[in-house]
């Protein structure tokens, strides 16, 4: 038997070649500890240096704006509650929005815990925060202004740019968890005005257990963690090395194929599209039509629900219902409810999403699997 057709990018994405190229000799030939001062020593602090670099270079922000991170999860503790340890007691008002990630919702909820006031703002039915609603919420207390980049279920981007409009001039700082774009499309820290940004390895190339946060020069933000000085303190411990190049690379390989990325899998993306409609024409799309992610694809198909039709299609396709770090449950997905998706329609939802290893054959071969999975559960 042959692996199904991998149509879950947005969970993981396997380990590119060129980066699994550039991290194998960090597991074997090359073992120092960066903090030593021998040739070992100063042969991996170089490597950790320049694969900072390259991370700082995809976002358009300094070397020394990167902390390297254990994953996206610990970079938006480190933001969310690092920036609360060094907030003044009177700024104890945190923004988020409906659709956040649960690295980003339950921090969120720790701070409430500690007696934060945390105000949530919603999202319309294509998922995209409105700048005008964080504008209202808004206050003289208000610290942090958390929206993630771009939805991991749907894909909708949000309109970060015109919401750092809002809270630069008022001196609240500003993050986004940049997870599901970076390395996907275009980002730069400087065009979106943010003061922090959350990058996950693992969705663009590199293995999983390595991330990043980018702190603008001069924001406020403590350690979590007690220890040495690495990551300039926020983030001590010795450095995983392999898997920190690893990241650099992937970021390098991402600069050198942005935009053109982008645009295959946005073709690829619309072809699967396409071909589902024709096969299911009263299938819907959840999520915004221009302003998402160029490899995301969330469609609810009518008459079934997502988790039968993608058993059925198990041998052909592997996708998901959603986000893989949610607990498997029947519940309509967070995410749907906020957008006012009824529970007919959220339970026929998939995700599909594509990656630099999909072909046209696979979105070809895919379509054809998941029409003729619908068609079989509906008895025609």
């Amino acid at each position: 038997m042959t692996d199904p057709i991998y149509l879950d990018h947005n969970a993981t994405t396997p380990v590119a070649p060129e980066v699994f190229a550039a991290l194998a000799p960090w597991l074997q030939s090359h073992f120092g500890n960066p903090s030593s001062s021998h040739v070992y020593g100063r042969r991996a602090a170089q490597a950790v240096a320049q694969a900072r670099a390259q991370v700082a270079g995809l976002i358009g922000a300094q070397p020394s704006e990167i902390v390297l991170t254990g994953c996206a999860t610990e970079a938006n503790n480190l933001a969310l509650l690092g920036l609360a340890r060094a907030a003044d007691s009177r700024m104890r008002h945190l923004v988020i929005s409906s659709i956040e990630h649960p690295a980003v919702a339950a921090p969120a909820q720790a701070l409430r815990d500690q007696g934060w006031e945390v105000t949530v703002v919603g999202v319309d039915e294509f998922g995209r925060v409105s700048a005008a609603e964080v504008e209202q919420a808004l206050r003289p207390d208000t610290a942090l202004v958390s929206v993630m980049h771009a939805n991991n279920e749907v894909g909708t981007l949000q309109p970060i740019a015109e919401i750092a409009a809002l809270t630069r001039p008022r001196g609240i700082l500003l993050h986004t968890d940049a997870a599901q774009s970076v390395g996907k499309l275009a980002v730069n820290v400087d065009a979106l005005g943010v003061d922090l940004l959350t990058i996950a390895g693992h969705k663009f190339g590199a293995p999983k257990g390595i991330g990043a946060l980018y702190v603008r020069a001069g924001t406020p933000i403590l350690h979590l963690l007690h220890g040495a000085d690495q990551e300039r303190g926020l983030r001590p411990g010795t450095e995983n090395v392999a898997l920190i190049v690893a990241l650099g690379a992937a970021c390098a390989l991402a600069a050198a194929e942005l935009p053109s990325l982008s645009e295959r899998l946005r073709t690829l993306r619309d072809r699967l599209h396409q071909r589902l409609v024709a096969g299911a024409p009263a299938l819907q799309l959840n999520g915004h039509r221009e302003h998402r992610l160029p490899n995301t694809l969330h469609v609810s198909f009518p008459g079934v629900t997502g988790r039968a039709l993608l058993a059925d299609a198990a041998d052909t396709v592997a996708a998901s219902l959603g986000s893989a770090c949610h607990s498997e449950q029947d519940a309509v997905s967070g995410v749907l409810a906020a957008m006012g998706i009824d529970a007919a329609r959220a339970s026929g939802a998939v995700r599909l999403s594509v990656g630099r290893t999909t072909s046209t054959d696979d979105v070809e071969r895919a379509a054809a699997a998941l029409v003729a999975s619908w068609a079989r559960l509906n008895g025609h």
